[in-house]
């Protein structure tokens, strides 16, 4: 007679239903805005006074002489998402080197898309604030925030093709890098040329390992940690780092680091990050926010500038030849895409606190980030499900008489 052990299936069950949720897309997208919510709440209840405190701890530099980030908060944005960005580095090289933006055509349509999608909204938000105390704050929607973005994409699963998140990926990583210049040119008044030049000798050293097909990985971290150092010290934001070292990491090594990351970065460091990063008070009174030019321009711009930024570039390079996109991608895809880049959070919030001084003025910008992030990542969601329900026939007809020719 057989005995059957249903305590050891029991758990042998549990641990499968765990690792294919981990093996689920969707979860990372559901994981961040779970956090996002419980932060929210926890940031307007009783406890906010803890909850921010904690954000906020002042760390101890027991390390002597090194200038490191000074709280906890800094941390996470500084440092855990340097190996984020190192993450999506190593897979926007491997997409450049073997994959779908392998193609110098293939490869502009992000880049254009990210430039329509940095200008346009800047524009919209001008045309609101360019004339008021509140103009130079032109750089708030101009950011796409890409792991808010990416996990929303992610909730559809495979309804939407693995080439538009990889479109998107790109997209963001291009958009961002533009924030961070912006940032580093018109927001920063304490830029440190010498750190800056000790980063591009770390840079330069990482590029000679690559050229001389240098095989261990120990002198590539270490010295990406010292690049981290210098960035972070020049005033340029230290995510870069990450994203430097990854295009200098040898291709094959860089397939396996992503394959051993991809885990502990969507199931860890980015719930970890909105944690940190929605942890804000909203005003009792919410009148006075929505009747500012402000909130106006920072709406207009995520909400609207975006898609049609994004969109109208994307569409002019490719109607021009100048770029390609992938056939497996519609033109209305990219335009859902393109309304949930208007999710803009991290990066438009860390602006608004360099733009202004004032309270009122971060309170206003904060608040109407978030709310125009929430309608771009409902909207841009909505649009994608909706393309996703039209059966496949009537698909070839609703593209045949809209964009594609």
């Amino acid at each position: 007679m057989i005995k059957v052990n249903n305590k050891h299936d029991s758990s042998t069950s549990i641990l499968w239903s765990i690792r294919q949720l981990f093996k689920d897309s969707r979860m990372v997208g559901i994981l961040l805005l779970f956090c996002t919510i419980i932060s929210l709440f926890w940031s307007n209840s009783s406890g906010s006074d803890a909850y921010l405190s904690f954000w906020n701890e002042e760390l101890g530099n027991t390390l002597g002489m090194l200038h490191l980030p000074h709280s906890i908060l800094h941390w996470v944005n500084d440092g855990l998402m340097a190996v984020f960005f190192f993450l999506v580095g190593l897979e926007i090289k491997r997409e450049l080197l073997k994959g779908d933006l392998s193609s110098i055509k293939k490869s502009l349509l992000p880049i254009a898309g990210a430039i329509g999608g940095m200008a346009v909204p800047a524009l919209f938000y001008m045309v609101w604030c360019g004339n008021s105390i509140y103009s130079h704050g032109w750089g708030i929607p101009m950011a796409t925030d890409i792991a808010f973005s990416l996990g929303i994409l992610s909730i559809l699963g495979n309804r939407v093709p693995a080439s538009l998140r990889i479109l998107l990926t790109a997209l963001a990583i291009i958009d961002d890098l533009g924030g961070i210049l912006t940032i580093a040119i018109f927001y920063t008044n304490d830029i440190r040329l010498n750190y800056l030049l000790y980063a591009g000798v770390v840079t330069t050293f990482l590029i000679l390992l690559n050229i001389f097909n240098v095989r261990k990985l120990i002198l590539y971290f270490v010295s990406g940690i010292i690049l981290w150092y210098f960035v972070f010290n020049s005033g340029v934001h230290a995510t870069i780092a990450g994203v430097l070292l990854a295009f200098c990491l040898p291709l094959d090594k860089g397939e396996k680091v992503e394959h051993r990351l991809h885990n502990p970065v969507n199931f860890f460091i980015l719930p970890i990050f909105a944690l940190a990063n929605t942890a804000i008070v909203l005003p009792e009174k919410m009148s006075f926010v929505f009747q500012s030019n402000l909130h106006h321009g920072i709406t207009m711009g995520l909400v609207l500038g975006k898609p049609i930024g994004i969109f109208g570039c994307c569409y002019l390079v490719v109607k021009s030849r100048l770029a390609q996109k992938s056939a497996n991608i519609s033109w209305m895809q990219i335009l859902g895409m393109s309304i949930l880049a208007g999710v803009g959070f991290t990066i438009s919030i860390f602006i608004s606190m360099l733009a202004f001084d004032d309270i009122t003025g971060q309170t206003i910008a904060k608040v109407s980030v978030m709310m125009a992030s929430l309608v771009a990542a409902v909207l841009g969601l909505l649009f994608l499900l909706w393309q996703t329900a039209i059966p496949q026939s009537n698909k070839s007809i609703v593209r045949k008489r809209t964009y594609e020719r």
